[in-house]
Formats: C-alpha cells, sequence, structure tokens
C-alpha cells in the first residue's frame, strides 16, 4: 500500500493539464491502486492523478470508499450532459470547504479501463457529479472555479485562517 502526497489548494501544479495515457501498463495499474489507496485512507470518493501530482489523464472513483465498486477511468471524456442538480461538493485538494455547485445530472462518459480496453458508461446523480468534478482536476480546473467571485474570496479568507493553524498547505482531514 502506497499512500500519495495530496496536492492542496493554492499549489499551483493543481492547474496543470494531465497528458493523455499513451499505453496502459503496469506503472499505470500500479498508479491507480496507489491512488484508490491515497483516496481511502482519505476517506474520498474520487481522485484524479492530478491531485497526487502526477499529470495523467487518470481517475479513480469509489462512492461507497470500502473498495466495493471501483472506477477507473483513463482518458475519459464526457460526451454528452442532461439536466442540471446541485449539491455541497467537497474535495481532497480543498478540506474543509463546501460548496454547492451546478453540475449536470446525467452525463455519458468514453473512457478506458485499466486494462486499456474503450467503454463508454451513462451515469446520473453523485456518480455523474464525481466524474465532473475530476475530470474537471485533469484539465487544471477546481471545483471553487464554478463559483462567484465572492464566494471565492470567503473561500481564501477560510483557507488563510486554517492555515495559520496548521503547518504551510496541510489541512486538517
Amino acid at each position: 500500500m502506497s499512500i500519495l502526497e495530496i496536492l492542496y489548494y493554492p499549489d499551483k501544479r493543481l492547474r496543470t493539464i494531465a497528458d493523455p495515457v499513451v499505453a496502459v501498463s503496469d506503472d499505470t495499474n500500479q498508479i491507480i491502486n496507489d491512488m484508490f489507496d491515497t483516496m481511502y485512507f482519505k476517506k474520498g470518493i474520487g481522485l484524479a492523478a492530478t491531485q497526487v501530482n502526477i499529470h495523467q489523464q487518470i481517475i479513480v472513483i469509489d462512492l461507497y470508499k470500502k473498495n466495493k465498486q471501483r472506477l477507473v477511468f483513463i482518458n475519459p471524456s464526457i460526451t454528452k450532459k442532461t439536466g442540471i442538480i446541485s449539491i455541497p461538493e467537497s474535495c481532497l485538494s480543498i478540506p474543509q470547504i463546501y460548496e454547492i455547485v451546478p453540475r449536470s445530472e446525467k452525463i455519458t462518459i468514453q473512457s478506458l479501463d485499466q486494462y486499456g480496453n474503450k467503454f463508454e458508461m451513462e451515469a446520473n446523480n453523485l456518480l455523474a457529479i464525481c466524474i465532473q468534478h475530476e475530470v474537471d482536476h485533469l484539465f487544471g480546473k477546481l471545483f471553487i472555479d464554478h463559483l462567484s467571485p465572492l464566494k471565492i474570496k470567503k473561500i481564501h479568507k477560510k483557507i488563510k485562517k486554517l492555515s495559520k493553524t496548521f503547518k504551510k498547505n496541510q489541512f486538517p482531514l
């Protein structure tokens, strides 16, 4: 089990656009396993490789947080979006911040799986939100980027306050 270091906002590396995975290899699968270990350890439901300073288009998701429904998306592309749903979101890279973000309620995604096989699936509700959130990371976008400038300013103040209590760029989880 390898726990990878999470990048915390405002780390500029979170804004890096991830490169597509050229070929799924043993190294790719090691990254995937380490990402799942990290996500479970941090009690998350999704993690993009960008968040652990690996700038490849890899996402892992498990809505149950218990190794029950491991989903892997390599080079994901959302091809269809319908409806709108808004629920509070948070992020392992911006802990203790929760904000309502409007997302598409239902999506269709094309991707490679952990074996390099192409697949397409539909997702709705929480899974659709999680996929959209993680895909955003691959393109250097954070959930707070969907918020108003006023809300972003308030978040910056809260992060600054939290940072005084904890080591630089480290937040309590």
